[in-house]
């Protein structure tokens, strides 16, 4: 067993790359070494700005040994009449580098095949990390490639040097006009370098010792959230910490240290949302509060060196901060004496989308979805969030959006809270933009939640309309979010409305447009859309795969009733019985599905007692009857768990009617008859769950 450590050295790379590098080289790596049979302990991977690595342990010094029969073509096409090899068998045994005399037959099923056997494996894993290494850095992943010597090779920046050791022994190869080598460099100012490794277990050490670079992401992470923290206790403050600029900064710096910088506490009269965006957005920097959570006249910056002079680095920090917060202050002043009803005037001067009309005409939208969803949602918010739907849009005039548009909607609920709105109605627009991402914050207020999904519809049906439907990996305007957003939003409030009764709604409300869908086209698509969204939603949720489908190919309608129904199937399939029952379900199902739709009326659920010839048909007949007395009962209470056991219930009595009951028999009428029986249970089946999707 060895270990083998491979170094990518590049220009800085953008921060962005990093997580993807990590993992796609930790993959592709464990990928190669599992298909060439290489045994190994673990692959461990790492990035800086200017490095991708990855260190294996415990890595086999050859390939496992392997014997495989192969079967060539079949023993009338390999031999003639007299038992001699033809072209085709003499072809097979070229194909495989064997000696004709190692060729046998095997009697397979199919008849007798000419085989050999092979053995494969034995390789030095020396010799074939050469051509692991190059097709692993062939193929790792970057949103954007360039190239930038002869070769014309692709890589997300240019490749300076590459270290590749299998203990203290080079492992050659070249790429990019880059030999492989055993040595690295460190951080360009601080420990530049070249230095020598000696092996690769002591790479790590001169790295950090002598090229001054800390390698594992999560080390750097530690040394600026300990060291951040320290300063900020001594302020008597702590860090507000952004965990999507964690991860920027982190790869921003190989030696992270972390400064605590300050700016005039005047600044502290503008919004706190204003001061972090601007300290995130212009500094990459964190946001210092107080134990009462107001914030602090501090930041905490972290730069890519140890300076000789810290007040001097800190001062330069500070002046470009300022300028900027004197920008927002500029900002705050003009907009705080502009008027919310002059800024929705001036929406109409803003296109939304393409023959969707402006923003102005989004806003008088807004205004009649939110109207339709309060009256069927909590009709006491009618007034307020007609309001919010015209104003929620007003902010994207304002100056501060024009210079941090990360502020939409924020703003809006700021400067419509300062300006004496309905607090109800500020608060919706401060929300209406959430949830921005799958993991984001949702709405905490009912207004913010119906404005959300007002907001979100209305993109949705203007893009659907308009047959701007997402495909493959292509979604510029979000309908995937948005579409998430909904749905995270009707069950975190269990809004229980019907979704597509509200699609229609607002496609209604958009009035002449040139759509390129019809409406019942546009629905259409947006069910298969949602569909598919709730099912990934669901199971991301970890409830198994053939349950949501049941549940979702049943009916999406109701959001909201649908997780219901979904967690009353999850415990039903916890009992005992639930495979039997599926099964008896199922087959009552497929047979509606199959035969239902060959008799000569349509079926309905109602059939005739007095047509009735068997017991068992009399007996199911009753149990349908005692069925239906609970049924509405528990429906009502939401019940599902109950109503599945209630189906469970008469499940031996339906086994009894399919063992003793001919249900396609020859007389149609008694043929009807008992699929009516049967159609009785399909109808609220089908209320619950698609048992046909149920793969048992």
């Amino acid at each position: 067993m060895a270990n083998f450590l491979l170094e990518i050295g590049t220009e800085e790379m953008p921060a962005r790359f990093l997580p993807g590098l990590i993992a796609g080289i930790k993959e592709l790596f464990e990928n190669q070494l599992k298909e060439m049979d290489i045994n190994f302990g673990s692959v461990e991977s790492f990035a800086t700005p200017r490095r991708i690595v990855a260190y294996i342990k415990d890595l086999a010094s050859e390939q496992n040994k392997s014997v495989k029969k192969i079967i060539g073509p079949p023993i009338s096409v390999a031999k003639d009449q007299d038992g001699n090899y033809t072209k085709a068998g003499l072809g097979f045994a070229k194909s495989q580098g064997v000696d004709l005399s190692e060729l046998f037959e095997e009697q397979t099923p199919r008849g007798k095949y000419l085989a050999v056997k092979k053995e494969f494996g034995g390789e030095k894993t020396k010799d074939l990390l050469p051509k692991i290494c190059l097709d692993t850095i062939h193929n790792l992943h970057f949103p954007k490639r360039m190239k930038w010597e002869k070769s014309k090779f692709l890589f997300g920046r240019p490749i300076r040097w590459i270290v590749a050791l299998l203990e203290n022994e080079v492992i050659e190869f070249e790429i990019a006009s880059i030999k492989s080598s055993n040595k690295t460099y460190g951080h360009r100012v601080m420990g530049p370098g070249p230095f020598e490794v000696s092996s690769c277990d002591t790479y790590f050490e001169v790295l950090e010792q002598k090229g001054k670079v800390i390698l594992d992401p999560k080390k750097r992470l530690s040394i600026i959230k300990s060291s951040g923290e320290k300063e900020a206790k001594k302020l008597g403050g702590r860090v507000i910490w952004d965990e999507e600029l964690l991860e920027e900064v982190i790869g921003l710096v190989e030696y992270p240290f972390p400064i605590i910088g300050e700016f005039d506490a005047k600044f502290l009269e503008l919004p706190k949302e204003v001061l972090l965006t601007s300290i995130k957005t212009h500094q990459k920097s964190f946001g210092i509060e107080g134990s009462d959570g107001r914030l602090l006249p501090y930041f905490l910056c972290t730069v890519n060196i140890e300076p000789k002079d810290i007040s001097l680095v800190k001062k330069g920090w500070e002046r470009v901060l300022r300028a900027r917060l004197e920008d927002a202050a500029f900002f705050w002043k003009v907009d705080s004496s502009a008027s919310l009803d002059k800024w929705r005037e001036e929406l109409n001067r803003v296109v939304f989308l393409g023959p969707l009309g402006t923003m102005g005409d989004k806003a008088n939208r807004l205004e009649k979805i939110c109207e339709y969803l309060s009256d069927i949602i909590d009709p006491s918010l009618k007034g307020p969030l007609k309001r919010a739907g015209q104003l929620a849009k007003v902010d994207l005039v304002s100056e501060m959006v024009g210079e941090f548009d990360d502020l939409q909607g924020i703003m809006g609920g700021i400067y419509a809270r300062k300006k004496g709105e309905d607090p109800v109605v500020a608060d919706a627009i401060y929300e209406h933009y959430l949830p921005t991402g799958v993991d984001s914050p949702l709405p905490k207020t009912l207004g913010g939640a119906i404005l959300s999904i007002a907001d979100k519809m209305d993109n949705i049906i203007g893009c659907f309309g308009l047959d701007m439907i997402p495909t493959g990996a292509q979604d510029p305007h979000g309908m995937r979010r948005q579409v998430l957003g909904i749905i995270r939003i009707i069950l975190d409030k269990n809004l229980d409305f019907s979704l597509f009764d509200a699609f229609s709604k607002v496609f209604d409300i958009y009035g002449e447009i040139p759509w390129k869908n019809t409406k019942e086209k546009t629905m259409e698509l947006l069910k298969d859309f949602v569909a598919g969204r709730l099912k990934g939603y669901f199971q991301s949720l970890d409830y198994p795969t053939k349950i949501v489908d049941a549940i979702v190919c049943a009916d999406i309608d109701n959001i909201y009733l649908t997780k219901k129904r979904l967690d009353g199937l999850f415990e039903f399939s916890k009992d005992p019985d639930f495979e039997k029952a599926v099964l008896t379900f199922k087959r009552v199902d497929n047979i509606i599905k199959k035969q239902g739709l060959q008799t000569e009326t349509t079926l309905t659920g109602e059939f005739d007692p007095k047509m009735f010839v068997e017991q068992e048909e009399k007996a199911l007949a009753k149990a349908i009857s005692n069925m239906e007395q609970r049924w509405d009962e528990l429906y009502n209470k939401e019940d599902f768990k109950g109503l599945f056991m209630l189906l469970n219930e008469i499940r031996p009595v339906v086994d009894d009617f399919f063992d003793k009951v001919m249900v396609m028999c020859e007389d149609v009428d008694l043929r009807r008859n008992r699929l009516n029986l049967l159609f009785a249970i399909v109808k609220r089946l089908s209320q619950l769950a698609d048992f046909s999707a149920l793969q048992i």
